[in-house]
């Protein structure tokens, strides 16, 4: 171990990622990719982009502008914006100076599109840096990132047809983003910027790997590297309430609909933790359906760990290709079975009728089947499912695997 942590001393990690504070799932990876390899003795240095919500770096003055949407600003910065969006000079020459400064023995991007931009991997390369980057949704394939249109699965931009992400107006219904989002593609994939310039694509799920490869991606390289989480920091004593609970973003790739009319059909009890677009809709449909539902709001932290630690189980109703939800690894670490649709890489993380159950994507009736199943055992069965779901992911979804995962990757890229 003394000998590891010498060798590991003398090493430099790059640590890439658009936001500097934790934002949304990317972003926990992020952060927590950084403190287990300042664990082993290993320098990371970030490279992101200027924002107020950040937390504090030696390294900020690197940071590049900040790009952030929504807010108004005046067409003259409109255009600068859309084309440091699709092609980032200040990320390369901020980062040709990050280089010189602290040289790494190898890069990791995590989310880096429109506002670091791909730019940075011809940087990397030209220094002769081994890179990866972890695949956290699907923008490698799919121009608009979730392989969606109209809240339905859509895959028509497979074999180079990016066209129709304009055609179709993906990005948010607005035909001067998705030209946008169109002209940046072209542009990246003429260049080679993620095909030729980095080494390797880590994939959290083996779903997205595949997907990765049928959309002509090689398969040499992408690994497949699952996230993570620390089983020691969550607890299992709970008393277990009577109601299900759904946690997250309420938007239409959710399956929340689907949810409460199979909790109307069921005759359970659901808690639904979460903002989003949908709320009112949903509390509407809620309403008119008699479903026996409660929306809690946005819960975090302890709060949100104490409702699904004290539930039936956790529900995750997804009509979209996930990729590997934490929400299921914390479930699990609370001790807490699961239910999920059969879509994305959600199957891969249940263990039918040991863990948790599974269901028909965008199926009132088969969800309905699952919660009333799992509603019918007893709390001892359900709290064994829960545990089971824990010893697993405690040994294939554990801080220790996902480190030793990418440390073995990074050795096969540079040879330390």
């Amino acid at each position: 171990m003394n000998a590891h942590s010498t060798i590991s001393a003398t090493r430099r990690l790059l640590n890439i990622n658009n936001y500097f504070y934790r934002r949304g799932g990317a972003e926990a990876v992020f952060f927590d990719h950084t403190a287990l390899f300042e664990e082993i003795g290993w320098d990371v240095v970030p490279f992101a982009m200027q924002h107020e919500d950040n937390l504090p770096s030696p390294w900020s003055d690197y940071f590049v502008s900040e790009i952030e949407y929504g807010r108004k600003i005046g067409l003259k910065d409109k255009i600068v914006q859309a084309t440091k969006v699709i092609y980032s000079f200040e990320a390369q020459n901020n980062l040709k100076r990050l280089i010189d400064k602290a040289r790494p023995d190898v890069a990791h991007a995590h989310n880096i599109y429109h506002h670091i931009s791909p730019s940075i991997f011809s940087t990397l390369k030209d220094a002769g840096i081994p890179v990866v980057m972890t695949a956290h949704d699907l923008k490698l394939a799919c121009p608009s990132y979730k392989m969606l249109r109209d809240g339905r699965i859509c895959e028509d931009c497979k074999g180079g047809r990016i066209h129709n992400v304009a055609l179709n107006r993906c990005v948010k219904g607005s035909t001067v983003l998705s030209t946008v989002v169109f002209a940046e593609t072209m542009l990246h994939r003429t260049l080679g910027l993620y095909r030729n310039k980095v080494d390797r694509i880590a994939v959290p799920s083996r779903f997205y790997r595949e997907k990765l490869i049928e959309w002509g991606w090689p398969a040499e390289k992408l690994v497949h590297v699952p996230n993570f989480v620390d089983v020691d920091a969550f607890s299992t004593e709970w008393t277990e309430g009577d109601y299900f609970v759904f946690a997250g973003r309420l938007a239409p790739e959710k399956g929340i609909a689907t949810l409460i009319r199979a909790t109307a059909k069921a005759g359970t009890k659901l808690v639904i933790a979460g903002t989003g677009p949908e709320e009112t809709m949903l509390k509407e449909l809620a309403a008119s359906t008699g479903a026996n539902v409660n929306f809690a709001g946005y819960l975090t932290g302890e709060k949100l760990f104490g409702l699904i630690g004290q539930s039936r189980g956790l529900i995750l109703p997804s009509e979209w290709f996930e990729n590997a939800p934490i929400s299921v690894l914390e479930a699990y670490a609370l001790g807490r079975p699961v239910i999920g649709t059969a879509i994305g890489g959600i199957p891969e993380m249940i263990r039918e009728g040991e863990t948790g159950l599974t269901a028909r994507s965008g199926d009132p009736d088969d969800l309905a089947r699952a919660m009333a199943e799992l509603a019918t055992r007893s709390p001892a069965e359900r709290k064994t499912m829960g545990l089971a779901g824990r010893q697993w992911i405690s040994k294939e979804f554990s801080r220790d695997a996902y480190r030793q995962r990418t440390l073995d990757l990074y050795q096969s890229l540079t040879g330390f």
